[in-house]
């Protein structure tokens, strides 16, 4: 049985949802080189400890270990994307991807059977940044469409399990214009709002490297007015982890593990002896930053296309710099969604099915 599934190779984590399935499944987009590791405690999830070696054709090195996501966060060796990195051709963003397809193959499964080879096979609907698509659509289906195999190593629960995943069609959109495509319909993919399928729809969608600027219009895509810059939220969350190193001697080994304190309200950290420091000055100084340039680029984009309607702000991004995007924006009305970090890869689920034949419905093109 072939499964449809929607993922969005994120910069800052992948997502993953499954026709069908009860849960999406995130892992952050970091890995470290994977090794035998001395457990004195094994971990209460599989999530936690993401011990794979993975074979693929289109990997340069095949056949690696690898820790991936909330294991390799902490690690001293770890890596995550940076702006120089192009998710459709980079190996580390096939890692995890790869990974979180095996998983999401398992997940659901309540009778594990440790040592066999399990065999799944996906079309899969993803997306690429509207400046990269153009460019990199065809090699990104063609990277991820064949055959590859993610070996389980130390992962509690999954220990000694290989999925063969076979991905068998791919199906590339724009970011952003997929959330807005999730907006618009049911799950049965029929329109269920009228007033963003049938608008002129301006979007902001914040990423960690990337922010697009697509306008969409009764669910085409404008190839004139949409637009994208290339920087993100992780060059200001580099700089808070600067600052607080310097100025309390404190590191986060990972942006995605300050951001995890900033997404829980954590601000207070521990210092060397019995101290703590606040860290959250630092954060508002640089949020409310990457806020004012966001608001200014949103502004600049609706002056020279008056025609849209309205303006929406998504992702990650938007889930963590809200406030500080509604301050900047003063008397500009801007629209936000909860779970915005999610739509996208809703989006891609749903146009997956849409492009198989599940139903005929009016998706954003291609």
């Amino acid at each position: 049985m072939i499964k449809i599934a929607g993922i969005d190779v994120g910069n800052d984590s992948v997502k993953v949802v499954v026709d069908g399935s009860s849960r999406p499944i995130l892992i952050p987009s970091i890995v470290s080189p994977g090794y035998e590791r001395h457990i004195l405690q094994e971990e209460d999830s599989p999530l936690k400890a993401l011990d794979v070696q993975i074979r693929s054709p289109k990997l340069k090195r095949s056949n690696q270990r690898y820790f991936v996501g909330l294991l390799a966060m902490e690690d001293q060796d770890n890596s995550e994307l940076e702006e120089t990195d192009n998710k459709a051709t980079s190996d580390q963003a096939l890692v995890v991807a790869l990974t979180a397809l095996a998983y999401a193959a398992l997940a659901d499964q309540t009778y594990p059977a440790a040592g066999s080879l399990e065999e799944v096979e996906y079309i899969i609907g993803t997306g690429l940044p509207v400046r990269s698509f153009v460019a990199f659509h065809s090699a990104f289906e063609e990277r991820l469409t064949g055959e590859h195999e993610v070996a389980f190593l130390s992962t509690p629960g999954l220990r000694g399990r290989t999925v063969r995943i076979t991905i068998r069609r791919v199906v590339v959109s724009v970011e952003g214009a997929a959330a807005l495509y999730h907006l618009a319909t049911n799950d049965q993919l029929q329109v269920n709002n009228d007033e963003i399928h049938n608008g002129c729809i301006g979007i902001c969608e914040i990423g960690a490297l990337t922010t697009d600027f697509p306008v969409v219009k009764r669910m085409n895509i404008d190839n004139q007015f949409s637009t994208g810059e290339q920087f993100g939220l992780a060059a200001y969350l580099d700089s808070i982890i600067r600052d607080v190193e310097d100025q309390f001697g404190y590191r986060f080994p990972s942006r995605a593990k300050l951001i995890g304190r900033i997404r829980n309200r954590e601000f207070a950290i521990q210092r060397v002896g019995e101290g703590k420091a606040d860290i959250r000055p630092i954060v508002d100084m640089y949020f409310s930053r990457a806020a004012q340039k966001l608001v200014d680029l949103i502004r600049k984009r609706w002056k020279k296309y008056p025609d849209i309607e309205c303006f929406y702000v998504l992702g990650g991004g938007a889930s963590a710099l809200r406030s500080y995007i509604i301050d900047a924006a003063g008397s500009m009305r801007l629209r936000f969604e909860e779970d915005s970090e999610m739509l996208n890869v809703h989006g891609y689920l749903k146009l997956a099915k849409s492009k198989s034949g599940y139903s005929q419905s009016g998706a954003p093109a291609n």
